[in-house]
């Protein structure tokens, strides 16, 4: 008859104390086997005889005998020519084949060593082995491939190999450590705590590749951006050279246009001046003989001749006398000097306001910080916040230090103030926000919060809209109802659906003039983004619903939380 043949997995011979194949096997009247040292060693430390498998009591202490029938399975199986399993062995994980291993025993230059004893605790290389090979003494010995601190790999309490791993403690221990302070712990052997580890390092491995490719590729865009920076700096630079080298040409065009209006001026004057002055050089020598003809003439004695000479002179003398110089060289060139240092002050001016412009301009752009993305980043701009109880309305109560407001439907007596609103169940925090800032707001209730961010322009008195949030130019508000949501700004609605959040982010950049509310949970979730110009300073503030509740959950400027913020439950 044909020898039947089973196959039957290892795994089903292991005990389930020390995980290995079973020595000495033996089985307890409840029916599972173990090892004879085993459930020996596990009921020499317990007062009460049990299964360590299912629980079971004895009384008395059983007497154990060797299961012969499965001792001879176990031996069979040992020497069977199963397929190896491809879990490797806690020795073969010890092994140091790609190192060398040095021969404890050789003095001096020691050798390689080619096997370790595990009753020895040493490795030996080939001339040192050779008792445990011969003698008849280390024949029980242990021997395995050599590998390096041997002593590490041994439980110093009981010196046997560390072949478990006690996922309770997160600890390699022996299998008599299970008997003792491991004892009822989440345990399984080193091969299988060693595969799970190795599928955890393959997956770690391409979750870093692939955080290594992202970082690479924000690398590569980081230095084309960098590049086109660069570039696009050097091109103003450029640019801007040429245009005021066009503008330096441009005066200095100007300039020597004036330069030569005013020699041209000159030279005309100048041609004048001259002809004038030989008209006036010509008449003086006529006037200087006319004076010598009449000191010769008062010298004679011809009465006649004297008479009618002087009487021709004297009458020449009074009607013809066309000296008139006009020649005035101030008025013209102090209107010019007036309207070129007009002209260099109206240059001045223009080149300063400009400059300021760009130079404001540039210096908003390199100062414009990138918009922030995780909690983390956002808790950066926090801000202290607390609420002013010379605004909170008659129907809300403030608790926690001024961080908490409640509207419980009751009236509470508060002092008249300037400042409070009188109508609507609202209330300003103390602190104004401005740039960029950030706050945190938990809210709750059926009846709806209102997360408001205003100018403190708005109105306080009366039941009119100017005084309400949302509904002027002067404020918006993000309505927190159970279901849904509300954005009003200047009277007009905005319904925003989307998943409620028990905390709601919001974040100012006053700069950019743009208001984002957060729902926080594990990460940022946008509800709604908006876009105003309010005039500063500008105050967070809340509507409360009866039987709502609001309150400020980061405290102070680090991003101190209130509470822990919880991974679970928080929408």
């Amino acid at each position: 008859m044909a020898e039947a043949s089973i196959s039957i997995d290892q795994d089903h011979f292991n005990c389930s104390i020390c995980l290995q194949l079973m020595k000495e096997p033996v089985t307890t009247p409840c029916g599972h086997t173990f090892c004879m040292i085993c459930i020996n060693g596990f009921w020499d430390k317990e007062n009460v005889f049990n299964c360590p498998q299912c629980r079971e009591n004895f009384r008395p202490r059983p007497m154990l005998r060797r299961n012969n029938i499965l001792a001879e399975v176990i031996k069979n199986l040992q020497e069977s020519t199963l397929q190896p399993s491809p879990l490797p062995t806690c020795l073969e994980l010890c092994s140091s084949e790609d190192q060398d291993v040095e021969c404890d025993s050789c003095v001096g230059k020691k050798k390689k060593a080619v096997k370790s004893c595990l009753t020895c605790l040493a490795s030996f290389c080939d001339v040192h082995l050779k008792p445990h090979n011969e003698s008849e003494i280390f024949k029980k010995h242990k021997l395995v491939s050599a590998f390096r601190n041997l002593q590490e790999k041994i439980c110093p309490q009981h010196d046997k190999l560390l072949e478990v791993f006690c996922r309770t403690d997160k600890k390699v221990i022996c299998s008599l450590c299970l008997l003792d302070k491991h004892k009822g712990h989440n345990t399984v052997s080193v091969q299988e705590e060693w595969m799970e580890k190795k599928k955890q390092c393959e997956n770690l491995q391409m979750k870093y590749q692939d955080r290594v490719e992202r970082r690479e590729k924000a690398l590569q865009l980081l230095n084309e951006l960098m590049e086109t920076f660069r570039h696009c700096a050097q091109t103003a630079v450029e640019d801007n050279e040429k245009a005021f080298k066009e503008l330096i040409r441009s005066i200095e065009k100007t300039r020597s246009d004036a330069t030569e209006l005013v020699r041209t001026h000159e030279k005309s004057e100048m041609e004048r001046g001259e002809e004038l002055g030989k008209k006036l050089e010509k008449e003086i020598g006529e006037l200087k003989k006319k004076k010598a003809d009449l000191e010769q003439l008062s010298h004679t004695r011809d009465y006649v001749s004297l008479v009618q000479t002087s009487q021709a002179l004297c009458a020449d003398l009074e009607n013809n006398d066309p000296l008139k110089i006009a020649f005035n060289p101030h008025p013209a060139f102090e209107n010019f000097k007036t309207s070129v240092l007009q002209l260099k002050i109206q240059l001045e001016n223009v080149c300063t306001q400009e400059w300021m412009k760009m130079s404001k301009d540039l210096n908003d752009l390199i100062n414009s910080a990138p918009q922030p993305e995780t909690r983390e980043e956002f808790l950066k701009y926090a801000r202290e916040l607390t609420l002013d109880p010379n605004t909170v309305n008659y129907y809300l109560q403030l608790s926690e230090c001024k961080t908490k407001v409640n509207n419980d439907g009751g009236h509470h007596s508060y002092t008249d103030h300037p400042q409070r609103f009188t109508s609507w169940q609202q209330v300003l925090c103390y602190q104004n926000v401005s740039l960029r800032s950030y706050w945190e707001v938990e809210v709750g209730g059926d009846n709806g919060v209102s997360i408001a961010v205003t100018s403190k322009g708005i109105k306080r008195k009366g039941s009119q809209m100017e005084s309400r949030f949302g509904h002027n130019i002067e404020s918006c508000r993000l309505v927190c109802y159970p279901m849904k949501y509300s954005f009003w700004h200047n009277d007009k609605q905005i319904d925003i659906p989307g998943t409620p959040y028990k905390r709601i982010g919001v974040y100012l950049d006053e700069k950019a003039g743009t208001l984002f509310f957060y729902g926080v949970s594990n990460r940022m979730n946008l509800i709604h983004k908006t876009t105003a110009k309010f005039t500063p300073p500008l105050y967070p503030g809340f509507g409360v619903g009866t039987g709502s509740h609001a309150n400020i959950c980061l405290y102070a400027a680090s991003g101190a939380t209130s509470e822990p913020l919880k991974k679970k439950g928080m929408k």
